[in-house]
């Protein structure tokens, strides 16, 4: 995974809104997939470039 922020925990915003990084896995391809858990407990996959983190 390398120097990933976005562990289990980090508080992210995509483009479905804000949500924390609940899973991590990785793609047949080598990439990594962050699942984030929104405020209606939905799980979505994103990958890194999909994420920031989210401030304060």
């Amino acid at each position: 995974m390398g120097t990933s922020i976005f562990t289990p925990g980090a508080e992210v915003v995509t483009a479905r809104g804000r949500g924390a990084v609940v899973d991590v896995r990785a793609t047949h391809s080598g990439k990594f997939v962050f699942g984030v858990e929104d405020a209606d407990g939905e799980v979505t996959y994103f990958t890194e470039k999909a994420l920031r983190l989210a401030e304060g």
